[in-house]
């Protein structure tokens, strides 16, 4: 198992790779829809950090939702007629950017004992990373394919990294390598 501190790194490299697949689209391009049951890629990018913020909420340490706003828009549990319309591409991008922080933050204090149960909360925090790392990848992997397919945007570079593979298509992140 990896240790925190090189988990948060991979955590960080799977973000930027989400960054390259969407920061250089217009925001039209972010919030379109391919078809009315399917999700654009914004909501994808609210919901990687939605995911995030209720992981480390609920395992580690109860905190308040950073835009409680958009807790309901981005739950997956929500079909997509009734989720609303999605906030512009400036609130996407602050909300994971405050996530991110929130995750590097938690599992800092986590890393460098600042928690009860530290070495408890180091098992809980490295699969819950691996499991943040590889949920981004998951979206990452629609992200790329409405990027390519429907949008004609080339595809950037896999991240590199020796601990990355694929399967069944997508990136995923081995705890074991």
């Amino acid at each position: 198992m990896h240790d925190l501190s090189d988990l948060l790194r991979e955590y960080d490299r799977a973000r930027a790779y989400t960054d390259d697949l969407w920061k250089d689209l217009t925001p039209d391009e972010v919030t379109w829809r391919p078809h009315e049951n399917s999700s654009a890629i914004g909501w994808h990018l609210g919901h990687q950090a939605h995911v995030a913020h209720f992981m480390i909420r609920n395992l580690t340490a109860a905190e308040p939702s950073p835009d409680p706003e958009l807790d309901a828009l981005m739950d997956s549990a929500n079909p997509e007629k009734f989720r609303g319309a999605l906030p512009t591409v400036e609130r996407l991008s602050a909300f994971r950017d405050t996530v991110s922080a929130r995750v590097h933050a938690r599992l800092g204090d986590i890393a460098a004992g600042r928690v009860g149960a530290p070495a408890q909360l180091t098992v809980v925090g490295a699969h819950l990373l691996t499991a943040l790392i590889n949920h981004e990848y998951q979206h990452d992997q629609w992200i790329g394919e409405v990027r390519a397919e429907r949008l004609g945007h080339a595809l950037p570079p896999d991240p590199a990294s020796d601990r990355l593979g694929r399967v069944d298509g997508y990136l995923v992140l081995d705890p074991c390598a």
